[in-house]
C-alpha cells in the first residue's frame, strides 16, 4: 500500500536527523525517500500540447541505486530535472526528500535543491579559471562557508575521489575522467541525500566509464546516499538495485537483452 504524502514526509524528517536511517540499504526502509504518483509533463509546441509521461508512477526505497534507461527523447533528462526541482511537473504528485515538488516556489526549489541534491551530468561544467580544489569548494562558498574551510573540505573529497595530488589543477591539465571525478566530489560536497546522475559516463571512454561508475559505487554505499542514474550503458544499468526502462511515458523494469 502506498503511504500518504504526511506519512512520506514525516519519515524522511526522520531519516534526515537519524544519520543510521540514512545508511539503510534498498528494501530496509519502510518508507519511500521518492514517491512519484501520476506524473504528466505537457509542453505546448507548435504542433499542439506534447505529453511526455503518462500517470507515470515511482517508488525509491532509502539507499537504492536505480538505472533508467531508454531511448532519446523519451523524457530521462527531464524525468531527472523533476526530481531535482529544476523542472516542475504538468500534474502528479512527486515527494523527494521530504518536499512536495509539485507545490514549491523558485526560492524553495533553490534551497531544497542545495540542501538535499547532488547532480552530476554528463559533462563535467567545471569553472575553467579555477583548480579542481576551488570548483569543489564551490558549493560551500556559496551557501555561507569560509573559503579557507572549503578549501579544506574540498582537499579532502579530491581524496576520496583519488585526485589528491591534482587539487591546484585546472580543469583544462586533467583528462576526461579526472574531470568528472571532480565534478562528482563537487556534487557531493555538501553531503545530499541525493545523487542525481544523468549520463555520468557518457562523455568517457570504456576504461574511464568503468572507473567513474565503480566511484559511484562506491560513494553510494560509504556515504549512505540514494542515487538515482539516467544511462545508455545496459552493462551498468544492469550494476544498479534496480534497472527500469523510460517507454511510452511509464517506468517498467529493463528486460535483459532488450
Amino acid at each position: 500500500m502506498v503511504q500518504t504524502p504526511q506519512a512520506v514526509a514525516n519519515q524522511a524528517s526522520r531519516s534526515a536527523r537519524d544519520p543510521e536511517s540514512r545508511a539503510q540499504g534498498p528494501g530496509q526502509s519502510t518508507d519511500p525517500i521518492i514517491l512519484v504518483e501520476g506524473l504528466r509533463k505537457t509542453y505546448q509546441t507548435s504542433r499542439g500540447p506534447l505529453h511526455l509521461f503518462d500517470n507515470l508512477s515511482l517508488r525509491v526505497d532509502s539507499g537504492e541505486m536505480v538505472a533508467i534507461v531508454g531511448q532519446s527523447g523519451t523524457g530521462k533528462s527531464t524525468f531527472l530535472h523533476i526530481l531535482g526541482a529544476l523542472d516542475a511537473p504538468s500534474a502528479g504528485t512527486v515527494y523527494c526528500a521530504s518536499t512536495n515538488l509539485a507545490s514549491v516556489s523558485l526560492r524553495q526549489a533553490a534551497a531544497f535543491r542545495n540542501r538535499e541534491i547532488g547532480y552530476v551530468w554528463q559533462f563535467h561544467y567545471l569553472l575553467p579559471e579555477f583548480t579542481a580544489e576551488e570548483n569543489v569548494a564551490m558549493p560551500l562558498m556559496a551557501s555561507g562557508t569560509s573559503k579557507r574551510e572549503a578549501l579544506a573540505i574540498a582537499a579532502n573529497w579530491l581524496k576520496e575521489v583519488g585526485l589528491e595530488d591534482r587539487g591546484t589543477h585546472r580543469p583544462g591539465e586533467l583528462s576526461g575522467g579526472e574531470q568528472q571525478r571532480v565534478a562528482l566530489a563537487r556534487a557531493l560536497v555538501n553531503h545530499p541525500r541525493l545523487l542525481l546522475a544523468d549520463e555520468p559516463t557518457g562523455d568517457l571512454d570504456e576504461t574511464n566509464a568503468g572507473m567513474v561508475f565503480n566511484l559511484l559505487q562506491t560513494l553510494h554505499r560509504s556515504h549512505g546516499l540514494t542515487s538515482i542514474l539516467v544511462t545508455h550503458n545496459l552493462d551498468l544499468a544492469a550494476r544498479c538495485s534496480r534497472a527500469l526502462r523510460l517507454e511510452g511515458g511509464k517506468l517498467g523494469p529493463m528486460l535483459t537483452g532488450k
